[in-house]
């Protein structure tokens, strides 16, 4: 019979501590999943009292004040969710979190020499707000898929749209519909009109550059577009359901 040839101290000592690291990662890795998932479920229930975005805000030091009001679904005009449906996520009620199809769309795009445009849903938005910084980077995306997926598989759609409207960025400073409603229109946000509504949808994807409050020409032809994808959706009852 051969014997195994020996083992040195330091091979043992490495093989112990790549256990050892793999075993910290794993459990730190699970640890982390876990308080995710624990905040998901609560936040279902409790408003959130802030977002990853409006810390960064208050820790850039910028010196636009901060104003932040919350207001339940039923205290919003229906329009307004519908027109933050017609402009950023129309398969809202229909995709689990991720719309795949316009992710392959988006991609197909691109590969076809058009510009990559996002396919981020209002619940990839709504996580990315709540939890993460925003980017580019295919870490931060994946990470926003995989809370997206997680919130969209325990909140109900109502809940999501509830969240994302009062957490969404209108302006320098300025997170929420209430708070946008009274700076820009001076009414609360339950005397939203179609078009006022139509008018904060249009700032959504950049609203450090767009104005609701001085739209500029491609702010109108926004407003214009979104006002009749809210009409090709058969309007207000495309998410009537979600209030039943």
């Amino acid at each position: 019979m051969t014997n195994p040839l020996p083992v040195d101290d330091s091979t043992v000592a490495r093989r112990s501590l790549i256990r050892t690291s793999l075993s910290i990662f794993v459990w730190t890795l699970a640890g982390v999943l876990l308080l995710l998932v624990a905040a998901i479920v609560l936040l279902r229930f409790v408003n959130p009292p802030t977002s990853a975005f409006m810390l960064g805000h208050q820790l850039s030091g910028s010196n636009h004040e901060l104003r932040h009001e919350w207001v339940s679904l039923d205290e919003i005009s229906p329009w307004m969710p519908l027109a933050a449906v017609a402009s950023e996520d129309q398969r809202f009620p229909h995709h689990h979190g991720v719309d795949f199809g316009a992710i392959r769309k988006a991609l197909a795009e691109y590969q076809a020499g058009q510009g990559l445009r996002g396919a981020s849903t209002i619940t990839q938005q709504t996580a990315k707000n709540l939890f993460l910084w925003n980017g580019r980077s295919f870490i931060r995306k994946a990470l926003e898929a995989g809370l997206a997926l997680g919130i969209d598989a325990l909140w109900p759609k109502r809940r999501v749209l509830e969240v994302y409207l009062n957490i969404a960025e209108f302006g320098h400073g300025v997170y929420g519909v209430e708070a946008a409603s009274r700076l820009y229109f001076g009414v609360p946000a339950s005397l939203l009109s179609q078009t006022q509504s139509a008018r904060l949808a249009a700032v959504l994807p950049n609203p450090k550059v767009l104005s609701a409050a001085s739209p500029s020409a491609y702010v109108w032809e926004r407003v214009a577009w979104i006002r009749g994808q809210m009409a090709q959706l058969s309007g207000l009852r495309y998410l009537q359901g979600l209030y039943n």
